[in-house]
């Protein structure tokens, strides 16, 4: 959190993402972010009088969507595909179909048959 309160300090002196990145040696995907994550919480330099790094981060990552890790899409039973193949001419291409019908914007076929073998 350190460098979160040095990007906002910097950036209320009018200096530019690109020169905080160069001096922090930090990307200015990160640098941008941190702003954008500063100017949505609201917080500005200087901060509020006895902010702690803890109120800080959770300040700036109080909208956080998901946790890192999580898959957003819809796990297959997987179980019940592994079930599923042990019956006669049943094939991972047909059961990913079935998936995509009742999945639109599921796993491709690459990444169904991949994670399938890591169940497996």
């Amino acid at each position: 959190m350190r460098q979160a309160r040095e990007i906002i300090r910097l950036k209320s002196s009018s200096i530019s993402a690109h020169e905080i990145s160069r001096r922090l040696g930090m990307p200015r995907s990160t640098v941008r972010e941190a702003l954008k994550r500063a100017e949505s919480a609201g917080l500005s330099w200087p901060l509020p009088e006895g902010m702690t790094d803890d109120a800080l981060e959770a300040a700036l990552y109080a909208n956080r969507r998901s946790k890192r890790g999580h898959r957003r899409i819809e796990e297959p039973d997987w179980a019940g595909v592994h079930r599923e193949l042990k019956r006669k001419h049943v094939t991972l291409m047909i059961l990913w179909d079935e998936y995509t019908a009742a999945n639109p914007g599921g796993y491709s076929y690459s990444r169904f048959c991949e994670l399938y073998r890591a169940f497996e």
